[in-house]
């Protein structure tokens, strides 16, 4: 089969990334470009980090990063409060020494094996932003995309896979999650958890592999002989990688079907318990880091209820996955992350809660983080932080240095600007034992 190549994209880099990206698609069936291409996995050897002396470095060999859509209310979750903003929950003892409220009866139970942040702080209030502060560590900028956590790791520590991507988000687009990073920085998106990776089943005989390798080969002949093509050569590299996938047993990961029964119904049947379900196959089988997001937090009114069913299926599904990773011995190497917008104002009114930055919680677990302990806190009416804030940039920075990360190290942007983990914020020491 010939195929016109026509002569602006033989010029163009970007016109020809396009067409093999097209070309591909319709004679190999892959539509997860360019997650696994071989020429972003080398890692920038950084040397000495300032941070390797300290408690908890590298302590966390996978992350598990969740996402609470629309901003959770710190004062109906892991920060009650008395009085009149008190809300509609009453305050939980846990075997742990601090509370929670009657909204997370689970996540109580397993409140001996997480720390709570309750001192974060931040000035952003608009929902995209907010979510990209977190996601990233940074202010959005029209001008620049920053990287997330698994991009910063797979930079400093290389690919943590030979076949699985280093980083996947479940739930959610990946949405340019490379930043200023390759391409193949970015995490593989999984929108749906029980249909897992889409698009990468095995061709049908090695006849039929060899004659339409062979087409790409002439492919890139039409692409010009005079020098290597880089772009030409990255999606070689890609397809050789996918098709190691395709053979390899480590496709299993995506494969929900493959857990007990009993694995499943303490998971549940919801998109964020099939999605922590599948992160920790995911970390299990050799993924760095796995983005999950869960919606349904901007709780403007009707609060009571949808903590009822919102906050229910996180409060049962966080512990599920706590507990599992802690039965299997993975807690004390996995750090897992609950993040979120922002907080909520301490005023509840109208059935609810409007957007409150100054003041919020988040949670870690695992990963070298201390067990049973809560960071910081907010004064009595749960309006700013009673002393020094956390903000997202070191809540990442912190992330990263569980990870093994060297947090003060600048890289070079292409735009030759210096770039640190966190925006070059600091990390919290006291998170560590």
């Amino acid at each position: 089969m010939n195929l016109p190549i026509p002569a602006d994209q033989l010029r163009d880099p970007l016109a020809r990334r396009s067409f093999i990206e097209r070309c591909a698609k319709v004679s190999f069936g892959l539509s997860v470009l360019p997650f696994f291409s071989k020429l972003a996995t080398a890692a920038e050897a950084p040397g000495a980090a300032a941070n390797a002396g300290l408690p908890g470095f590298g302590k966390a060999k996978r992350v598990i990063f969740i996402q609470l859509a629309g901003g959770m209310s710190h004062i109906d979750t892991f920060d009650p409060k008395a009085g009149a903003n008190k809300g509609p929950a009453s305050a939980v003892s846990t075997k742990a020494g601090y509370q929670v409220t009657s909204f997370l009866p689970e996540t109580a139970k397993v409140a001996d094996k997480i720390a709570v942040i309750r001192n974060m702080t931040a000035k952003v209030g608009v929902h995209a932003s907010a979510a990209y502060l977190m996601r990233t560590g940074f202010e959005q900028r029209g001008s620049v995309q920053h990287p997330t956590l698994g991009a910063w790791a797979q930079h400093f520590l290389g690919a943590s896979s030979k076949t699985l991507p280093s980083s996947v988000c479940v739930g959610r687009p990946a949405n340019k999650g490379n930043g200023w990073f390759p391409a193949a920085f970015s995490p593989l998106p999984i929108q749906s958890p029980t249909d897992g990776l889409q698009d990468v089943q095995s061709l049908a005989d090695e006849a039929t592999h060899a004659k339409r390798t062979q087409l790409l080969a002439d492919l890139d002949t039409g692409f010009g002989g005079k020098a290597a093509d880089e772009n030409v050569k990255a999606y070689n590299d890609f397809y050789d990688a996918t098709f190691q996938l395709m053979k390899s047993s480590d496709l299993k990961a995506f494969d929900l079907t493959a857990e007990s029964a009993a694995t499943k119904a303490r998971y549940g049947t919801s998109r964020f318990g099939q999605g922590c379900l599948l992160a920790r196959r995911l970390v299990e089988n050799g993924v760095r880091f796995v983005e999950v997001a869960h919606g349904g937090w901007d709780m403007h009114a009707t609060l009571e209820d949808r903590m009822e069913d919102v906050g229910g299926d996180f409060d049962r599904v966080f512990a599920a996955l706590i507990q599992d990773l802690d039965s299997r011995g993975m807690l004390d190497t996995t750090l897992v992350a609950v993040t979120t917008e922002f907080g909520r104002k301490p005023e509840f009114s109208g059935g609810g809660r409007g957007h409150h930055p100054l003041a919020f919680s988040t949670v870690l677990a695992g990963g070298g983080v201390k067990r049973g302990y809560v960071h910081g806190a907010t004064d009595a009416k749960g309006y700013a932080p009673d002393g020094e804030g956390i903000s997202p940039g070191s809540l990442h920075a912190t992330i990263a240095h569980a990870a093994g990360l060297p947090v003060q190290t600048d890289i070079i942007t292409p735009a030759g600007r210096p770039m640190q983990v966190g925006n070059k914020a600091k990390m919290v020491k006291g998170l560590f034992a």
